[in-house]
């Protein structure tokens, strides 16, 4: 079975450790990535995902934990080889882009190849051949001042390719670029992924980026808390031992597939106990930002509707009563429009528990995305989702169905768009699974 690439095991970052200004930046997190891999690590500023990347690079050490890289622990490596495994296995890109104004960018983009004692020719050959390759060759003798943000990002990837590294680890790298300078520049590490199927691990806090990746970590307060796989490219052999592990034997079907979308579901929270994971799906489905405790309230009173403790307009005005009251501290209008999102949903998914036709819930998925689509191809939608609601493919297959071009046999949705309804649709069989496997 091959092995991961990077292996992060409970890792954590801890400064100033055991005085009153404790700040823990990384807390436990464990992290396989393999060959060839497209990850993204995502959350809000100040969630650690900077240092979970700088910890895979060994730019910063871990406190506790290993951080594995190609065979090497990172832990155990002098400071020389570090530098080594920089110059052969691992490329960086920064948001900064740390090009070295006074230098060319022919001889910025070299210079990796100068420390590692390459002769002159072969290192300008190297150099402008991936200069070209980036639409930046006639750039080359200029300095970097004379260069755009998403030139000089380009010559920047390209400095980190100059050694053809197997990893290329990339820190925010178009947050400083418009976003036609940005697209480029995504465009760029998902060629080198699939094209030159190098692993790319990108940090970013811009949601529009995540269907770059075969897999999204989700982080917050320094920690770990899930997975979302758009493409599965982990070796067939660890998927089997990851559902080894949680007897597969015993799950339905439906449960398995339910469970590459939900990463952190698992068969013991069977019927009455997955109320409350639905209701964390619920919200985070729904909600836009609101403040911690608001959002831990309405998941306390959701809980105590699905649990039927209280019916939809009791829902409706706990979540508007204020928190000192013992209430959500929504407004009238988010409290009515959720409630009525929530009802619908529910229903939605009970229609498919009692063999609702796929029709119907076709139309409530453009109806909720938005979408209008022509009869023809309409028709086709509803046969794909219509496979997905008889666990004959996964959410995976259904995301690829939805955004494939309309000439090789797909709808030609746009990714956001298909992204949005196969996570409805992934939502709605959530609700409506029953815990029988």
């Amino acid at each position: 079975m091959p092995d991961p690439i990077i292996q992060i095991n409970k890792a954590s970052v801890i400064y100033n450790q055991g005085k009153d200004n404790e700040v823990r930046s990384l807390e436990d997190a464990s992290l396989n990535i393999f060959p060839e891999e497209y990850i993204i690590i995502y959350g809000p500023s100040g969630c650690g995902k900077s240092t979970l990347l700088y910890t895979i690079s060994g730019l910063q050490s871990a406190t506790s934990g290993d951080a594995i890289v190609d065979g090497k622990n990172i832990s155990e490596m002098t400071k020389k080889e570090k530098v080594i495994l920089h110059r052969s296995s691992v490329g960086m890109v920064f948001q900064a882009f740390y090009l070295i104004d006074s230098l060319t960018v022919l001889d910025n983009v070299c210079l990796p190849m100068v420390f590692g004692g390459e002769d002159l020719q072969k290192r300008k050959e190297e150099g402008m051949s991936l200069l070209k390759r980036f639409g930046i060759a006639e750039q080359a003798d200029k300095f970097p001042n004379q260069l755009s943000g998403g030139q000089k990002q380009r010559a920047a990837i390209a400095r980190s390719l100059i050694n053809n590294p197997s990893i290329i680890l990339a820190d925010e790298p178009v947050g400083n670029l418009d976003s036609e300078s940005a697209e480029n520049v995504l465009q760029i590490l998902s060629d080198l992924n699939k094209t030159d199927k190098k692993t790319v691990v990108m940090v970013t806090h811009n949601a529009e980026h995540l269907h770059f990746a075969n897999r999204v970590i989700y982080m917050k307060d320094g920690k770990i808390v899930s997975e979302e796989v758009n493409q599965e490219k982990r070796p067939k052999e660890v998927l089997e031992k990851e559902e080894a592990l949680i007897e597969p034997d015993s799950i339905s079907n439906e449960l398995k597939l339910l469970m590459r979308t939900f990463k952190n579901f698992s068969p013991q929270q069977m019927g009455g106990l997955l109320i409350p994971y639905k209701a964390k799906q619920i919200l985070s489905h729904i909600l836009s930002e609101l403040m911690e405790e608001q959002v831990a309230a309405a998941e306390n009173f959701l809980k105590e509707l699905m649990f039927k403790n209280i019916d939809f307009a009791g829902l409706e005005k706990k979540l508007d009563d204020d928190l000192e009251k013992g209430g959500a501290g929504w407004n009238k209008q988010r409290a009515r429009s959720f409630s009525r999102r929530v009802k619908t949903m529910l229903e939605k998914a009970e229609n498919i528990s009692n063999g609702s036709n796929s029709e119907a819930i076709a139309d409530y998925l453009l109806n909720v995305c938005g979408t209008h689509l022509d009869a023809d191809i309409k028709e086709k939608f509803q046969s794909f989702i219509q496979l997905r609601l008889e666990n004959k493919i996964d959410a995976s297959t259904l995301n690829q169905k939805l955004d494939a071009s309309r000439i090789l046999g797909g709808i030609g949705m746009y990714k956001n768009t298909s992204k949005k309804v196969v996570k409805e649709v992934e939502i709605l069989m959530l609700l409506k699974f029953t815990g029988k496997v």
